[in-house]
């Protein structure tokens, strides 16, 4: 989030009025056939409301497999109990029928219509990447072509966007290569082993009017970059320095027109947001690539609701704690909801995919010794293997509770879809209508 016009009860970043935004029944598809189809349901780590999913996915020409899983909270907001969750995510793997092709989104909704929004773009730009024949060939001109017919096709369509739009951080996976497209404030971060500890290498940059040259940028198209408090004229609108990003006093600078009290956004590229486009705010995104190595041993794709208070080391510390994807992305929206309450009355929507990269012969080897208990199959991992293979962390940081093996992988059907109808209580679901493995925990 980042619009002021979505958030007219304070100055902060992310605040929301109960006027802001209409109720929706969900912003992830209900589809039976899709991957991302999941429950709502408590949770004992404190938080309340929430969708967790998960699944595996194959990479056979780089040899690797994916574990993921996501989490979607909706924010709390006082005034707004029935508040929409304006977040929305996207799980896609074997994209377009490649079984080396795999896509993971998070889009995070602003503005009145801001669940309409995410939900529109999120269909939208999946639908056009899938259908792009030249995907593989040049994935990086694929994004860029992809986020700007998606942002055509919103402002075409029924949803008022004048004031209302997404922020959108995706990646690709590619055989040995990630490519992250990232338009917004939302991030993504991979863990990376060097030697001693995991590390976070951020994957996208926030675009934000902290960023230099998104700045020079907007500025150049004509916005006034200003924080509300210099708008209402309590901070003089002279001084063009807001300090640091992760360090700011809660009164970021906003993007605003030059005779008019809005739009107010605090980033610099979304989709949709047709008023901002005249200022600068575009839909273009910045594309980077990264070479799987066996050093890299998860990525994680997150709206900006867990970045607020969390760094990026921060987050990397705690997926790194943790073997199941699940319990790492109930650990960052446990530990991101208190920080948020702790710092004010509510929360901001909350959304984390983690994935973690698994070598399929490590898997071989693992699933030889040392048991583990699933629905119908004893699966195997090795702690050791774990620790020395994939350098993932000490052994006794390795929690081993419900883990599976990706030599279960082959009873998946292509796009991950699953078939969730069992009661939210259980522990395991059916894909296609078979029973399979309990990979997905519904806590």
């Amino acid at each position: 989030m980042g619009c002021v016009q979505g958030k007219r009860c304070g100055r902060y970043k992310k605040r929301c009025s109960s006027s802001c935004c209409h109720y929706q029944p969900s912003s992830t598809s209900t589809d039976a056939t899709d991957p991302f189809r999941i429950y709502e349901t408590d949770s004992p780590r404190g938080l309340p409301l929430h969708a967790l999913s998960g699944g595996f996915a194959v990479v056979p020409s780089a040899g690797i497999c994916l574990r993921y899983a996501s989490l979607t909270q909706r924010g709390h907001y006082p005034d707004s109990p029935d508040r929409a969750n304006q977040d929305s995510f996207c799980v896609k793997t074997g994209f377009q029928d490649n079984p080396d092709l795999h896509f993971f989104g998070v889009f995070d909704g602003h503005g009145q219509f801001g669940t309409q929004c995410s939900v529109f773009v999120r269909d939208k730009l999946a639908d056009i990447l899938s259908g792009d024949a030249h995907l593989s060939e040049d994935p990086v001109e694929a994004y860029h072509s992809a986020f700007l017919a998606a942002n055509s096709a919103i402002h075409d369509s029924e949803i008022d966007d004048s004031m209302s739009g997404t922020t959108a951080i995706t990646v690709i996976v590619d055989g040995n290569t990630l490519y992250v497209a990232n338009v917004g404030d939302s991030r993504a971060v991979a863990g990376v082993w060097n030697g001693n500890r995991v590390m976070a290498e951020d994957l996208s940059s926030d675009q934000t009017p902290y960023r230099k040259d998104e700045y020079e940028r907007v500025k150049l198209c004509g916005a006034r970059v200003l924080s509300v408090d210099q708008v209402e004229g309590i901070v003089d609108p002279d001084i063009q320095s807001w300090g640091d990003e992760e360090d700011g006093d809660g009164d970021p600078p906003r993007l605003w027109v030059q005779n008019g009290m809005y739009p107010g956004t605090a980033f610099t590229r979304s989709v949709g947001d047709s008023t901002a486009e005249s200022i600068g705010v575009i839909a273009d995104p910045e594309v980077k690539t990264v070479k799987i190595t066996p050093n890299h041993l998860f990525f994680v794709v997150a709206s900006d609701g867990i970045f607020e208070f969390l760094s990026s080391q921060a987050v990397v510390d705690m997926v790194s704690r943790f073997a199941d994807p699940q319990d790492a992305c109930l650990e960052i929206a446990s530990e991101s909801y208190k920080l948020w309450l702790e710092n004010e009355n509510r929360t901001d929507d909350i959304t984390v995919i983690v994935v973690r990269i698994r070598n399929i012969s490590d898997s071989d080897a693992a699933a030889n010794d040392g048991a583990i208990q699933t629905n119908n199959n004893n699966a195997s991992l090795d702690p050791d293997k774990l620790k020395v293979e994939r350098c993932i962390v000490s052994r006794s940081e390795v929690n081993l509770s419900k883990k599976s093996s990706c030599l279960e992988l082959q009873s998946c059907p292509p796009d991950g879809s699953v078939d969730l109808r069992a009661a939210p209580s259980t522990q395991s679901f059916h894909l296609n209508g078979t029973p399979s493995v309990s990979y997905v925990f519904l806590l």
